[in-house]
């Protein structure tokens, strides 16, 4: 049994209006499903994703008036998001700047070029070349040139205070593959070197940027606590409904405290926290976002699960529009 990667990764937002004018405009990506939360549906839930809503290139949030979050370990600490080339990383280093995001300078991390940024609130993101990522699923509606759109997400990082904790979860349970190391260093002022953290990947299926968690060990980082700007989970991509029952069936083998099965009507889900406080989710790539609406106009409105339907003038009068 192998996790083929990343199906999506959610986070959260305080401004849902600044929130899709930066994914929609800024990073250019396509609105393919405006719902709700499910278990809160006073909040909107927001997919952002390729052209033609491909599970690994979404980016999703929940809308929640909140604070800022606290960093710190347990939590999701980076979200990568992959582009094809050189000349791609620089358009979009040249974009953010343009755009006043302050992107950090290109580095190489581990042999790929790649440079932070964050969102408005916070939200901290990398963009990294993937030479394998192909020509991708363009949104033809995108501000941004076909060539140099987004191809999906990869790598994520996480930080855990304890790495002997997560791994077996990682390698054990999920069978990643330990494949490298390498350390990400802070200065002072004087541009010294403080702390190198020693930043550990594992990856999954075909393996390759799309398919690669990375664990940043920092036992003296306090717990990070939620807010605007943090990540609430990341999902893995688990393939058919077969494939979703028998990693269910694992979890059960394994003893692991999960939420049991979730159907979320666009894909079936299976959440877990594992023990350095992360929140993982397995996601079944069917039935998709076209399940309830055809591809072409894909999150133009409010699109409810079939259990959720019967309450939509109470659910769309307690939204906020955007």
């Amino acid at each position: 049994m192998q996790l083929k990667g990343f199906h999506h990764l959610t986070a959260v937002t305080a401004d849902v209006k600044a929130n899709h004018d930066f994914y929609t405009k800024t990073l250019g990506l396509r609105l393919v499903k405006k719902t709700v939360n499910q278990d809160d549906t006073s909040a909107y839930h927001l997919f952002y994703a390729d052209g033609v809503a491909t599970p690994g290139s979404d980016v999703t949030f929940f809308d929640w008036p909140v604070r800022p979050e606290t960093r710190g370990s347990g939590t999701v600490v980076r979200t990568g998001f992959r582009v094809s080339d050189d000349n791609a990383l620089a358009y979009w280093h040249q974009r953010f700047t343009d755009l006043k995001h302050f992107p950090s300078p290109i580095v190489d991390v581990t042999g790929r070029p790649a440079f932070d940024v964050e969102d408005r609130e916070g939200q901290r993101l990398s963009i990294v070349v993937d030479p394998n990522a192909g020509t991708g699923h363009p949104w033809a509606k995108s501000p941004v040139p076909a060539e140099h759109q987004v191809r999906g997400l990869g790598p994520i990082t996480i930080s855990v205070a304890d790495l002997s904790r997560t791994e077996p979860v990682l390698t054990e349970l999920l069978n990643m593959r330990k494949v490298r190391e390498y350390g990400t260093r802070q200065t002072d002022g004087d541009k010294r070197v403080k702390e190198e953290t020693p930043v550990h990947v594992y990856e999954m299926g075909d393996g390759g940027p799309s398919a690669e968690l990375h664990v940043a060990v920092e036992p003296k980082l306090a717990r990070g606590r939620g807010g605007s700007g943090s990540v609430h989970h990341v999902a893995f991509r688990v393939g058919s409904y077969a494939d979703y029952d028998a990693w269910n069936a694992r979890l059960n083998e394994f003893g692991v405290h999960s939420s049991g099965p979730v159907d979320r009507f666009y894909f079936k889900s299976l959440y877990f926290r594992e023990p350095g406080g992360v929140l993982f989710e397995l996601a079944s790539d069917e039935p998709g976002f076209a399940a309830d609406e055809p591809m072409e106009t894909l999150g133009e409105k409010l699109s409810l699960p079939p259990f959720l339907e019967g309450r939509r003038a109470q659910i769309e009068a307690g939204l906020k529009q955007f």
